[in-house]
């Protein structure tokens, strides 16, 4: 029976040797937008975003990952190297608090308990529900409607590694892919509004957050057995 209960024992702690650990922290950066007004880049910060995120770190190599990011995102026509979007002259700005749900994967074995210095590229995927402005451009500026929902799908590339014992810190680009195609004021979902539609209105609209991140380490792997 002793040996049993060691056998379980053992086999509980090799469980747990992979445990998960937790991590929380903050994200600072900025963020841009891509779609039917203004410059065509794909990574231009142009307005600040923050945010808080918290990760459940499975294994070495993935974790889910939960997060909250806030920031405006905005544009002019005037600032794009498309002469029919200088001559139009339309501008906007819009505000984003997003919600995100997901997976994140190290290229690399990232092992939080290890005090060896580890580094390791990442990716993440999953979805976000996020709150915007229905807003339309009327007199070449943007004007709000009524605030509103959707979904977005982020596809996140970065690299991380550990500061000191308890602090990871990284670096990440976010573009998020989302259903919607206003928010830029340039396809309202309002019927009272088609007038105002203008520009692709087959192709939905981006945004981008770019930054770092500053996270916090803490739990351990624990086992109960004891001889």
């Amino acid at each position: 029976m002793r040996r049993v209960y060691l056998y379980i024992c053992l086999v509980f702690c090799a469980l747990n040797s992979n445990a998960q650990i937790n991590e929380l922290g903050v994200f600072l950066g900025g963020s841009n937008y891509i779609g039917d007004v203004g410059p065509t880049d794909y990574i231009s910060p142009n307005e600040p975003a923050f945010g808080v995120i918290y990760k459940w770190n499975r294994s070495t190599r993935h974790s889910y990952r939960f997060s909250y990011f806030q920031g405006n995102i905005s544009s002019k026509d005037m600032d794009s190297d498309v002469p029919s979007r200088k001559l139009r002259g339309n501008s906007f700005k819009n505000n984003i608090k997003e919600f995100s749900a997901g997976i994140e994967f190290n290229f690399f074995e990232f092992d939080l308990h290890s005090n060896e210095k580890t580094i390791t590229p990442y990716v993440f995927t999953g979805i976000n529900h996020f709150i915007y402005n229905e807003i339309y451009i009327a007199g070449n500026k943007s004007h709000l409607d009524y605030r509103h929902s959707s979904f977005a799908i982020p596809m996140v590339i970065g690299l991380k590694t550990r500061l000191v014992r308890n602090i990871i810190i990284g670096v990440e680009v976010g573009a998020r892919y989302t259903f919607s195609d206003n928010l830029d004021g340039s396809n309202p979902i309002n019927e009272n509004l088609e007038i105002y539609k203008f520009g692709n209105l087959n192709s939905n609209d981006w945004y981008v957050f770019s930054g770092f991140t500053l996270t916090y380490t803490f739990g351990k792997n624990p086992c109960f057995c004891t001889e």
